[in-house]
């Protein structure tokens, strides 16, 4: 009778485990399917794109349209080069001043720092679109506008709230006995920050520098609006080279959109173990 109440409780958990495994695979397929689309469009001709039916894999397979985002001549090198400018930029500016703030949040009680969180989770909801007469008349009087800076800091002022939130949350979740242990030792606020929290915090320092980065690398609105020059505008405004008065070519404007995002890509998957480690360990009640 055990035996058989066991092999039935076994039953059900292989058939649970099979139905999680069927539902993952269907959300799987259909979070993938637009990337795979992407592919596809990219690989076949401009002609074959418009039959009907569409195939699913092209019969004239052609590798022109990645050919001509690569060559020299193309503005995507140029893109590419501008963008990492700016996102690199935006990512040190929002990491460096980041750190220490999220560090005094989560570390010290002074008198409206409840405020101040609240502050950050607003900033970080707020839309591009909001800020962006404001910024625009700023770098204006700053003399900012066509350069590699306005873009750089306007990134930087929506990535710094989340990696605020990102880290604060993080440094809680460290046991303050290190910092009690390092003033024992004689470290001083300065000291124990650089040499204990600091490499603690590394995993949680990576997902902010990591996010930051592919936020500014993934910015279309800033890039266009501040920068009127195109040999200085970021890889995505490139998007509008493929938009002509008659048709749009889909192939070319697909392979674009894989190349561009191909540095983000390869960023989570190198950077996996880190981002994951940083988002569960800072997963902590504030």
């Amino acid at each position: 009778m055990k035996n058989q109440t066991e092999g039935t409780i076994k039953k059900k958990e292989q058939e649970r485990h099979t139905v999680s495994f069927v539902i993952a695979i269907i959300f799987f397929v259909i979070f993938i399917f637009p990337l795979y689309w992407m592919l596809v469009t990219a690989l076949k001709t401009q002609v074959e794109i418009f039959h009907v039916p569409t195939p699913l894999w092209p019969k004239n397979l052609t590798l022109e349209p990645f050919a001509k985002q690569l060559s020299v001549s193309g503005d995507t090198l140029r893109g590419f080069k501008n963008s990492l400018i700016i996102a690199f930029g935006s990512m040190m500016i929002s990491t460096v001043l980041a750190i220490p703030a999220s560090y005094g949040l989560a570390r010290f009680r002074f008198k409206g720092n409840k405020v101040i969180i609240l502050l950050f989770l607003i900033m970080q909801m707020l839309p591009s679109t909001l800020v962006l007469t404001s910024l625009y008349i700023m770098f204006s009087k700053m003399k900012l506008l066509n350069s590699y800076w306005a873009p750089i800091l306007a990134d930087a002022t929506l990535g710094i709230p989340f990696s605020v939130v990102v880290l604060r949350t993080y440094f809680i979740s460290i046991p303050k006995e290190l910092d009690e242990a390092a003033k024992i030792d004689g470290c001083g606020h300065l000291t124990a920050f650089v040499r204990i929290m600091l490499p603690c915090a590394k995993p949680g320092v990576v997902v902010a520098a990591v996010f930051s980065f592919v936020y500014a690398w993934g910015d279309l609105i800033y890039g266009i609006t501040f920068i009127t020059n195109p040999l200085k505008r970021p890889i995505t405004s490139s998007i509008y080279n493929y938009v002509q008065q008659y048709q749009t070519l889909w192939n070319s404007t697909m392979a674009f959109g894989i190349i561009s995002i191909m540095p983000v890509v390869l960023i989570f998957i190198f950077m996996q173990r880190y981002i994951v480690s940083g988002l569960t360990n800072g997963a902590v009640k504030a």
